[in-house]
């Protein structure tokens, strides 16, 4: 059950990622766009440090990118040889669900808000998981790598969102490169009204996604989330130990 992927599939399955990066910006828009420097701030020493805080953000997610940013040029093709396999992902998703429900149970009180540069290097590495592990969501992974830092599971997660759009278009960029190298642009100028068309529901549906994924998470926590990945993941392994051929599209 499955098939391979066309060109065309794969195109729109990059392309789309740019609507959902897009609601990330446009939701914490004066977060990513914050330019009310002091007057005269490089003649004071106080005014430089307090306007040079103001580049703290852009700074930390520098720092969170750089692991994944290394890696993902490194090792970006092998890993979707060696590992796209459905089995892999399948258990990774069982797993997953696994260490969110304990996540959610053990570290549920934390109370820090701020995020260092330390941490934000922390959850770069634990968003390396994702690229190593297919079916450990990229998201699942930079939350539970806050948690583990001590931070507020909904800062956690904002900065999880933060982080995904360098780390998103840097890999929607590589992906355009490879269309590039290979010939096959062209579809992307042939199939220009349905790429945007795809743009625009990624778009409003992130946006819906991410707020409703917030006030749910600032109530409940994670174990709805976990129970699901370990079904999903448990439901595909049963299926193909039953000898159903499941292939990724």
């Amino acid at each position: 059950m499955g098939m391979e992927p066309t060109p065309y599939v794969k195109a729109f399955t990059v392309m789309i990622q740019f609507g959902a990066i897009l609601s990330v910006v446009v939701l914490y828009f004066k977060r990513f766009f914050r330019f009310d420097l002091p007057q005269d701030m490089w003649h004071e020493e106080r005014k430089w440090r307090r306007g040079l805080s103001r580049f703290r953000f852009y700074f930390l997610l520098v720092v969170g990118v750089v692991p994944a940013a290394i890696l993902g040029l490194l090792f970006n093709d092998w890993v979707d040889e060696a590992l796209g396999k459905v089995w892999i992902i399948a258990l990774n998703l069982l797993i997953g669900g696994v260490v969110m429900l304990f996540i959610d149970r053990l570290i549920r009180n934390n109370h820090k808000e701020e995020v260092t540069y330390g941490k934000a290097f922390a959850i770069g590495l634990f968003q390396t998981i994702a690229m190593f592990c297919p079916g450990m969501s990229r998201s699942m992974s930079t939350i539970v790598g806050g948690m583990s830092v001590g931070l507020k599971r909904e800062v956690a997660a904002e900065f999880s969102f933060f982080l995904a759009v360098p780390t998103m278009l840097g890999a929607f960029v590589l992906e355009v490169i490879k269309f590039w190298k290979s010939d096959t642009l062209y579809i992307l100028q042939e199939h220009w009204v349905t790429l945007l068309i795809g743009n625009v529901v990624s778009f409003i549906v992130a946006m819906v996604a991410i707020q409703t994924f917030i006030k749910y998470l600032k109530r409940h926590g994670f174990a709805a989330f976990g129970v699901y990945r370990i079904l999903v993941g448990g439901v595909i392994l049963v299926l193909m130990g039953m000898g159903v051929e499941l292939a990724l599209v």
